[in-house]
């Protein structure tokens, strides 16, 4: 895989339409100043995929809720489809902007109770609409979907290794009603 440094602000999905639009998973919270046209994003992609190592950004518009973007130089829906799975980033961190978390900083962390239990290593950090959530690799080998809210993960010490999971009742149960 291609290791440009960096943050990544979105991942590309599918083709949408003729025109070489695509479908991007967020992962920024600030899309309207990052999807300007005319920006440069390096890409991290599987190595020998030929998607280019910098894309310009075209278009940038919002449809029934979801960012469609465009690049230049990729007219159609072939060229859009070969960049599925690419994600787009910053190549400098803005870090006067740095408010947030990024899957990057949080995968490898291991996920403990408050009481400091092992829940799980986190492997993922999956965007969604109403709320993000850490996907978790149970002890056992199973996934785990976390709310990744304050009130869920209060704390978080990536230089320790760790992050803090206070999971109301029920929520941890289900996967150990098999144990």
């Amino acid at each position: 895989m291609n290791t440009t440094e960096g943050r990544v602000v979105a991942r590309i999905g599918k083709p949408h339409a003729l025109r070489g639009e695509v479908t991007v998973q967020l992962h920024t919270d600030d899309p309207e100043s990052r999807f300007v046209p005319g920006a440069v994003f390096d890409t991290r992609a599987e190595v020998g995929s030929g998607v280019p190592r910098q894309l310009t950004l075209a278009t940038a518009r919002v449809h029934r809720g979801i960012w469609l973007l465009g690049f230049e130089g990729i007219p159609d829906r072939t060229g859009a489809e070969s960049l599925r799975g690419t994600r787009l980033v910053l190549a400098e961190p803005d870090e006067s902007q740095d408010d947030g978390w990024y899957e990057k900083d949080l995968v490898g962390l291991m996920a403990h109770t408050p009481a400091g239990d092992v829940i799980g290593e986190v492997i993922a950090l999956e965007l969604g609409a109403a709320q993000d959530r850490l996907v978790l690799r149970r002890p056992t080998g199973e996934e785990t979907l976390i709310p990744f809210v304050e009130a869920i993960v209060p704390e978080i010490d990536p230089s320790a290794g760790r992050l803090v999971v206070d999971a109301p009742p029920g929520l941890l149960d289900i996967e150990q009603q098999g144990e």
